[in-house]
C-alpha cells in the first residue's frame, strides 16, 4: 500500500520537474538566428552606382575603393557597377546562405 501511494505522486513530480527545466537550455534550445547573406563589393570607382540584378543597390560610391556591404537574399546575382551611363563591369556570381561573398571589381573587365 505505501508503494501505490509513492507511485501515485510520481506523475506529479515529473510534469513539476519538466516545468522548472523549460527555461533551461537542456531541455529547450533556442534557435540561433543565421548569418545575414552579405555581397561585398570592392574596388568600385568614386562616383560609380552599384546595381545587384538590374536594381541600384545603395548611394553613389563616394570614395574610390571603398567596400560596400549589402544584405541580399542568397542565389544567382548579376552585380553591375555604372559610371556615369555606361555599365563599367559586369559580373555573375552566386551567394550561399550566410555567406560573405567578395567581388572584386577589376579595371580591366568591362561589361556591355
Amino acid at each position: 500500500m505505501k508503494r501505490l501511494k509513492y507511485l501515485s505522486w510520481f506523475p506529479i513530480l515529473f510534469l513539476t520537474g519538466c516545468s522548472w527545466w523549460h527555461g533551461n537550455s537542456w531541455f529547450h534550445k533556442q534557435p540561433v538566428a543565421p548569418e545575414p547573406t552579405q555581397l561585398i563589393v570592392s574596388g568600385a570607382p568614386a562616383g560609380s552606382i552599384l546595381l545587384i540584378d538590374g536594381v541600384q543597390a545603395g548611394a553613389e560610391n563616394s570614395l574610390s575603393n571603398k567596400p560596400q556591404v549589402l544584405d541580399i537574399a542568397p542565389g544567382m546575382h548579376t552585380v553591375e557597377v555604372k559610371v556615369r551611363e555606361k555599365i563599367a563591369y559586369r559580373e555573375n556570381t552566386y551567394v550561399a546562405p550566410s555567406e560573405k561573398h567578395l567581388v572584386v571589381v577589376l579595371s580591366g573587365n568591362r561589361g556591355e
